[in-house]
């Protein structure tokens, strides 16, 4: 299984990247030379992985996943088989995301347990492999433009990668890229510690040694999901009978730069207590760019006559003829993806996790690298639902012009309602039927809702049922400052309509001449207003000092 990068065939011009390719795929183990020293053992492939991740927790209501920079968290955990040679080893784990949050790591299934844990800090990339081979031969070659001929000779590298490139020749010492033929480096080998995925080692111990099957457990950064919703109603727009359908999505961010394939998918719901800067701690290992430069025009003690300002422009991609120089193990950003599983294939399961939720894919899927995903969790084609018309109407709000009411469409969050299963916080869009198809009448963001619990989506303000909510024009203090309110209603529907007026929070009022519920914490008067007809009600409000 190969997870993340990008696969190719190998050029014959380069044997030294066929040795590579090799040293990564096959499993070694490498035998200590003194009993002091430890072997070096590489961890087979992962055989079965489980990706669970956690939203942003510090993302509000209504914010969306930062596909840039997704501050949310994945738990991953993979069984891989070890064989260990009696005595002390270290085992190499290659191919563990890139955004690993080392400290937290956990390896089960070991004799020896774990001794000491460690995160390489550099991946295979054109700067590394230049840094690691600083001292060492390489091949470089070069192509007269005019012949074609292509003429080698060995190399010695005598800089690091963080500037122009110096090597020393038989003619001397030169920099790359500045004699004016086409030319390209090949190394022999890939120097030691260096891979083109991130790689996280343990150091433990076996007496006996033998084959063991062990489970890695870790947490990483570079994850996100989010719910997202689509409410579609049915023709029926009365008062009294009002159907729609829902469908939800989860929508997996995995930002980090490995793929995790055939992984058991799982999404947690609720807002965690994080007090680990996961960000920091994670530290990912660098893939360094190789960037060439020559000594400037002119003297070397006079300077360049080119003023610089700022570091040097990037420089151009090579021609696919003539690379200059030729490298493994730079990793290269896929473009983000969206995909999408029908909603009738695959639904993902709800179960309890404390006081949280969690969503189970109940099929393997691949987790792509710097992808998206989409996973649906719920599909209702019969949820009962009613319209209300609402608008706050409060002493502090008395105001004697008509001003539109709110729609919001609302359900009760029970199975015998057609739901019955939580709802995690997310966007969702509302259609409408018409004689065009289905068109889109509103956008929100849902909350948290719990099973149980009335489930409100807004649709925006209304341009057929008006409110004035204003203080009588005969008001004044009566016994102990109560004030007079009076409500006007009118709905130019030619059906009747639900109305609820929000009254205030009873901590804030005392009302008296009204019959008011509770909603959400909120003293709240419902009644209904018929068709193309108008409605006036008054009461009396207290404010509490």
């Amino acid at each position: 299984m190969r997870r993340g990068g990008r696969e190719g065939a190998v050029r014959p011009d380069r044997p030294w990247l066929a040795l590579a390719l090799a040293l990564a795929a096959a499993p070694c183990v490498t035998t200590p030379a003194t009993a002091q020293e430890r072997a070096v053992v590489d961890a087979s492939e992962p055989t079965d992985i489980a990706v669970t991740i956690y939203r942003d927790p510090g993302r509000m209501l209504g914010g969306e996943i930062d596909r840039d920079n997704p501050r949310g968290f994945g738990m991953i955990s993979e069984t891989r088989t070890v064989t260990l040679p009696p005595g002390r080893s270290t085992i190499r784990f290659e191919g563990v995301a890139e955004g690993m949050v080392a400290v937290s790591a956990i390896v089960t299934g070991l004799p020896g347990g774990t001794i000491e844990k460690n995160r390489n800090a550099d991946l295979l990339s054109p700067a590394s492999l230049v840094d690691g081979t600083l001292g060492n031969r390489v091949t470089i070659t070069r192509t007269n433009p005019a012949t074609g001929e292509a003429a080698s000779e060995d190399a010695i590298v005598r800089t690091r990668a963080d500037g122009g490139l110096v090597l020393q020749t038989a003619q001397g010492y030169e920099a790359v890229r500045c004699s004016g033929l086409p030319e390209r480096l090949t190394f022999d080998s890939v120097p030691g510690g260096l891979s083109a995925q991130p790689v996280f080692t343990i150091d433990t111990a076996s007496e006996a040694g033998g084959t063991y099957e062990v489970t890695l457990s870790y947490l990483s950064w570079g994850f996100d999901w989010e719910a997202n919703y689509v409410a579609t109603l049915d023709e029926g727009r009365d008062a009294d009978d009002v159907r729609f359908g829902l469908t939800s999505w989860l929508t997996v961010l995995n930002d980090n730069g490995q793929t995790f394939e055939n992984a058991e998918l799982m999404a947690v719901a609720g807002t965690l207590n994080i007090v680990s800067d996961f960000d920091r701690l994670s530290s990912p290992p660098l893939a360094r760019p190789l960037r060439l430069t020559c000594w400037p025009r002119g003297s070397t003690a006079a300077g360049s006559p080119v003023v610089m300002y700022g570091p040097p422009p990037p420089l151009p991609p090579p021609m696919a003829s003539d690379g200059m120089i030729v490298v493994t193990g730079s990793r290269v950003a896929a473009p983000l993806t969206m995909e999408s599983v029908s909603p009738v294939a695959v639904i993902a399961e709800e179960e309890q996790l404390g006081d949280l939720k969690l969503y189970r894919v109940p099929v393997p899927v691949d987790v792509n690298a710097q992808g998206l995903k989409q996973i649906a969790f719920l599909r209702e084609d019969d949820v009962e639902g009613k319209f209300f018309y609402e608008a706050p109407c409060e002493p502090l709000d008395a105001d004697d012009r008509f001003v539109p009411m709110n729609v919001t469409l609302e359900t009760e969050n029970e199975e015998e309602r057609g739901l019955g299963m939580a709802l995690p916080a997310g966007s969702i869009a509302v259609f409408e039927p018409s004689s065009f198809g289905d068109l889109l009448v509103a956008e929100d963001f849902l909350r948290d809702y719990p099973v149980g619990r009335d489930v409100d989506f807004d649709l925006g303000d209304s341009s057929q049922v008006f409110l004035s909510c204003a203080l009588r024009d005969d008001h004044e203090d009566i016994d102990g400052g109560w004030e007079k309110i009076e409500a006007v209603v009118t709905n130019a529907n030619p059906e009747s309509v639900r109305v609820r007026l929000l009254l205030g929070s009873p901590g804030a009022w005392n009302l008296r001449g009204v019959r008011q519920t509770l909603k959400d914490g909120e003293r709240v008067l419902e009644f209904t207003v018929r068709g193309n007809s108008s409605r006036s009600l008054r009461w009396e409000a207290q404010e509490i000092e």
